[in-house]
């Protein structure tokens, strides 16, 4: 059975995200998951509201969330990135669908974003899948 997704992305390091984007669409073929909707978004802060709408359509099953957080000269990154999860975590049990993280950061650099594009991408993607088998 063909499982239909959506991704959201940040535009902010775009350079990091449309890797990870490339990556993501390339393992959802592998694991027959249609995407049937990606958009983008200026940055992670801006995610929520786009997952909520995305969530509300009953073709979309679940989300994969795509975006890097990158270490600043304050606190800025860590207060994103807690507040993006929590509301991320948040919007997947009121709606009752996956909505997977592949978000890397906080606390990190350019070069640490661009070495987990890979795997944050994949992760996000398996996991997505991994969820959608669940039968509760």
């Amino acid at each position: 059975m063909e499982h239909k997704i959506g991704i959201v992305v940040s535009e902010t390091y775009a350079d990091i995200t449309e890797s990870m984007l490339i990556v993501a669409k390339k393992q959802a073929d592998l694991l027959n998951l249609k995407v049937k909707k990606i958009i983008h978004v200026p940055g992670c802060y801006d995610m929520p509201l786009i997952i909520k709408k995305m969530l509300q359509n009953p073709e979309i099953e679940a989300i994969v969330t795509l975006g890097a957080i990158i270490e600043g000269e304050t606190d800025h990154d860590v207060i994103v990135a807690q507040n993006v999860a929590r509301k991320i975590i948040d919007l997947s049990v009121e709606y009752g669908k996956p909505v997977t993280l592949g978000i890397s950061g906080p606390k990190m650099t350019r070069m640490d974003a661009f070495n987990r594009i890979d795997r944050m991408a994949k992760n996000a993607v398996d996991s997505c899948a991994k969820l959608l088998k669940v039968q509760l």
